[in-house]
């Protein structure tokens, strides 16, 4: 049965815009982390690939039948946070998850566009946040190995706020932290239900990351603006 969410009587769905926004209209730059700065392979790879060899080589199992299991498993925490919970994974499949986003942190890179966009916005003077549904240990790891941190006012982990961001309970505690506007917000995502959340809870600009993978085809919204690129968002 699917669940009914309200939402605060202030805070009511915004439009989605197919023109240019204005700058001045923005305060705050609201932007996911993985797939939408840093390039998803890493995730993708991880995940679909390396985890079900090692599950499958710690099982004695043929790698098909583990990246069956590991697909169950994880379709069956999805919307969760266990669902990107390090910890959780290290213990349920009896490997060091955490070690061995580690041992595999040299391919964890930026989009070719995230920094030259994040000094963009540093130029613009805006308030800049990544918003991340990721683990904590995972997050230390990949900005260890990116240095975005640098171009940004904070970095909130989904564990933070106590929601995953396709939560709508997660917005109203963001907004608490961060203290933003939603109509005077910003934000980018790749996954389309984190930017339907977003959009009921009234954040004013939406903009969906359509090539999220540096291996993988765009994948347009059939919702939301789509951008291939975050230059398209760089104006004069």
């Amino acid at each position: 049965m699917p669940r009914v969410y309200s939402f605060p009587m202030n805070h009511r769905p915004s439009a989605i815009s197919h023109q240019l926004f204005d700058w001045d209209q923005v305060d705050d730059v609201l932007l996911d982390m993985d797939g939408t700065l840093l390039d998803r392979h890493f995730d993708n790879f991880f995940f679909e690939e390396e985890l079900p060899r090692r599950y499958a080589a710690k099982h004695g199992l043929a790698v098909e039948e583990a990246s069956e299991r590991l697909l169950t498993m994880y379709r069956a925490v999805e919307g969760e946070l266990n669902w990107t919970d390090l910890n959780y994974w290290s213990k349920t499949l009896e490997i060091d998850v955490v070690a061995l986003t580690k041992e595999l942190e040299h391919l964890i890179t930026c989009h070719p566009d995230a920094v030259e966009f994040l000094r963009h916005l540093r130029a613009r003077g805006k308030r800049v946040h990544v918003l991340t549904n990721a683990h904590a240990a995972g997050v230390e790891i990949k900005i260890a190995r990116t240095r975005i941190d640098r171009y940004v006012d904070r970095i909130v982990n989904a564990f933070e706020v106590g929601h995953l961001k396709t939560r709508p309970e997660y917005w109203p505690t963001c907004q608490r932290l961060l203290g933003f506007e939603p109509s005077r917000s910003l934000y980018v995502d790749d996954d389309e239900a984190c930017l339907a959340a977003a959009q009921q809870y009234g954040i004013g600009y939406l903009y969906h990351r359509s090539k999220s993978s540096s291996r993988l085809p765009a994948q347009p919204s059939s919702r939301y603006v789509s951008i291939e690129s975050l230059h398209a968002l760089i104006t004069p």
